[in-house]
């Protein structure tokens, strides 16, 4: 239920901010009253990613939602670009 709703706010609410930067969040996982929200397109390697987290993001969230505690930062690597490097650089799992 309340992923739903993190992810609903995103969508509605976070999103149309960040796509005037050519970016996007979505929300990875959460557990313990924290999100853990990915940045995509040019948020993803900008580096003010933290910056946009805090002041943007977080403020969004915690605003909407006064159940979630916290909002951080997901910065790992999805495994498809993990298997994709493997596979260019020839090493087996």
């Amino acid at each position: 239920m309340i992923h739903e709703q993190i992810d609903n706010i995103i969508k509605t609410k976070v999103n149309p901010v960040l796509a005037d930067h050519f970016g996007s969040a979505t929300l990875t996982k959460y557990e313990n009253k924290i999100a853990y929200v990915k940045l995509n397109g040019t948020c993803a390697s900008c580096p003010s990613a933290q910056d946009t987290l805090e002041l943007t993001i977080k403020e969004i969230i915690l605003k909407e939602l006064p159940e979630v505690s916290d909002v951080k930062l997901d910065t790992s690597v999805s495994e498809d670009i993990l298997d994709m490097a493997r596979k260019i650089l020839n090493i087996s799992n």
